[in-house]
Order: structure tokens, then sequence, then C-alpha cells
């Protein structure tokens, strides 16, 4: 960036540190130690609260590095770096003109990128709190970085899929269909991505060629839009999910279907139904766990499905009261987080299908989270326009 943009920025910033001081103390200062708060929501379990969104908080990561640091978008059109331990502002990435829907830091937390609905992308340096590059897209749909060097990708609602190099902004695009890049995930080995479309179909990307080495669609692909995919940790297989609530099993070496996992539970409850009940079902998350063979499925009728894929069948159903909008399992233990549209977040032992605990404090729904590598805090972002920090470590686990 040339001296006048960093003039500007650090204008910028000086400017958001002045106006956080109140607001902080005040955000902070929900910390629930002494019984119940006034108001609806009378069980806050959380440590942590950060109150600087004025409206739905949408998006939420971690710094990988040290957890220390949590970046929240909202509808607000604005995104906040901030600290986990007490809630104080770190700095304001400001000049979104949309709801931020994606943000997330660079693999080594030397960056955080936020990126709004109208395709506004815009990278930011940490230590400097100063924005280093941006750019536009078409309306954003997902958001990622690599997850070995300071490369990001993302997908938009014109089918393409884009590369940029930070801070330089070299960049790659990768020609879907004409219709939506609904999803994406850079697998492990960091040289290919996975991306699903509103067609049904999905690709794997060969980064560094730029080519696909395998579509899936028709019979392969689904029926309906993909809305998330995940891969193990070797990346030697990929899950995608649905609306047409079905996943799939994919190997990604070969471009392969391994296996197709169906809601049984469908069928009999359409007659119980108001008829439309069945439809509103679609698969939102998915993920597979680090050390068993099983992987989870979370969808919006509030179904956690755990499945075994040594076997490909369905090993636990866990029940909901109501949808689940992300899940996520523990990095080193066969443990499953869900959040879901009570406000809720929950803990789950796949190997049981027991639930291990829950976590309440928002008064509306939880619309992402995220959990640090010890799997000792949950943050999460909620339609009550809050962002909160929950401790989940537990003596016995």
């Amino acid at each position: 960036p040339s001296a006048d943009d960093l003039a500007d920025e650090m204008e910028d910033v000086d400017f958001d540190d002045e106006g956080a001081d109140e607001p902080d103390g005040e955000a902070w200062e929900t910390e629930d130690d002494e019984g119940v708060e006034e108001g609806m929501e009378a069980q806050d379990d959380s440590e942590v609260t950060f109150s600087l969104h004025s409206a739905s908080v949408f998006c939420v990561s971690l710094d990988p590095k040290t957890n220390t640091l949590a970046v929240t978008g909202g509808e607000d059109d604005k995104a906040f770096v901030w600290r986990v331990s007490d809630g104080e502002l770190l700095f304001e990435c400001s000049g979104h003109k949309d709801s931020v829907t994606c943000a997330g830091f660079s693999h080594d937390s030397v960056f955080v990128a936020t990126g709004d609905m109208s395709g506004l992308i815009k990278v930011w340096r940490v230590d400097a709190k100063e924005e280093v590059w941006s750019f536009e897209v078409g309306d954003l749909e997902w958001m990622e970085w690599h997850p070995q060097a300071h490369v990001l990708l993302a997908g938009t609602a014109d089918g393409n899929s884009w590369m940029w190099k930070i801070p330089s902004g070299d960049c790659k695009t990768f020609q879907g269909p004409a219709c939506p890049a609904t999803c994406g995930r850079i697998l492990p080995d960091g040289k290919r991505a996975v991306v699903g479309y509103e067609d049904g179909t999905m690709r794997i990307w060969d980064l560094k060629q730029g080519t696909s080495l395998h579509v899936l669609k028709g019979q392969d692909g689904h029926q309906d839009p993909l809305t998330c995919v995940a891969s193990n940790q070797d990346g030697s297989l990929i899950l995608t999910g649905s609306v047409d609530c079905h996943a799939k099993l994919v190997n990604s070496a070969t471009g392969k279907v391994v296996c197709v996992f169906k809601m049984e539970s469908m069928a009999s409850k359409a007659p119980a139904g108001e008829g439309e009940e069945p439809e509103s079902n679609s698969v939102e998350s998915l993920g597979f766990c680090n050390v068993m063979p099983l992987a989870a499925v979370g969808y919006l009728d509030g179904t956690l499905a755990i499945y075994d894929l040594s076997t490909q069948s369905l090993r636990h159903k866990c029940q909901h009261e109501s949808g689940i909008v992300q899940l996520l399992w523990e990095e080193s233990s066969a443990v499953v987080y869900t959040c879901s549209l009570d406000g809720a977040v929950r803990l789950w032992d796949a190997r049981s299908g027991k639930m291990i605990s829950e976590y309440r404090g928002h008064s509306a729904e939880i619309l992402d989270f995220a959990v640090n590598k010890d799997a000792s805090i949950v943050v999460t972002t909620s339609g009550d326009h809050q962002a909160k920090v929950f401790c989940v470590q537990r003596p016995d686990r």
C-alpha cells in the first residue's frame, strides 16, 4: 500500500480506538457470575459478551496461531477484531457497505480478511491494524484462506471462484457453471479445492493449473443446491451436503462417489407434517472426526446424524428441538459441537450419541460459532446482535 493509503488507514484506526473504550468496557461487563440477569434470557453461561455490533452477527473466526483473537462480521456492515479473553476491541475492519458475511484469519494469523455480500473483500494486517489489500468481486457466497500460504479463495454468485495471493493481489479464476458457487473448501494438500454449486454439481479444482480434475453432476451430483462441503484430515475423502437432504462421500483422488447418506426419517415424517414440513429439510453442515472413522451431518429439521464411515451406516441420531445451523468436531476427540436456531450450543459424544453438555446465553438463534484448538472455549454469534465466549473445558475430559 502507498504512504497515502497507510496514512488514511492510520487515521481510521486512531478514530476507531478512540471511540472504542466506553462501549467495550460495557460490552465486557455482562459477566454472569452474580445470579440471574433481568429480561427473557435468564440463563447466561457465557464468560464474555461482545456487543459492539448493532445488528445480527453472521460470522466468527478465531486466529489459528494463538486463538486469542476473534473476528466477527455482521448485518450492520461492520467487522471487528477483538480479544477473546475480555471482549476488548483491537480494531474495526471499516469500509464495508453491505452485510459482512465472511471473515477469517490467515493460517499464521498475520492477516485477517473480511468480505461483504456485495463482494467487497478487504485484508488487514493484524499487528499494524491496517488494510493492505481490497478487491471487489460479484456477490460473495463464501471465502476461505489457504491452509499453508497467504492465498485467499472465494466463490461468487456468477459461478466463479477467485484465488488471490495476498498482499500482491495476483489473481486466478476458476469458471464454474453459470450459477452460484455456493460452498468451497481448499483440501489439506493445499493443491486442490472442492467447490459446490447451486445446480447440484461439484468440482475438484487443481489450484496450480486452474483446471478441474473431477466434475460430479447428474446422478453423481446432487439434485438441489449444495450447502456445505468438508474433507477429512488427509484430504482423501470429501463430504458434500445439499438441500436435497443427501450427504455424499466422495473419493477425492478418483472423484467417485463412495456412498450416499440419506435421512431415512424423511419418508415416515411426510404424512405427519403439514405437507410442507419435509421439503424444508436440508443438510446444513457436516464434518469428519479426526480420531475415529466417523462423520457428522446436521440437518435443518434438528437431526444430528453420526455416520460410521467403515460400515457406511448410521450410528446415532441426536435430536435437537430446532434446526442445526452448524457443527464442528473437536480436533482430537470424538466430540461434536452443534449450534442451533434455539440459541444453544451443545456438545455430543459421537461414540455414545449422548449429549455431554449444553450452553445458553443468546436470546436469538446462533448463526455461527468457532471452537479453539484445545477445545476449551467456544465463540458464538447470534441474531441478538451479540457474540459470546463460552468456557467448555470439563475436568472429566
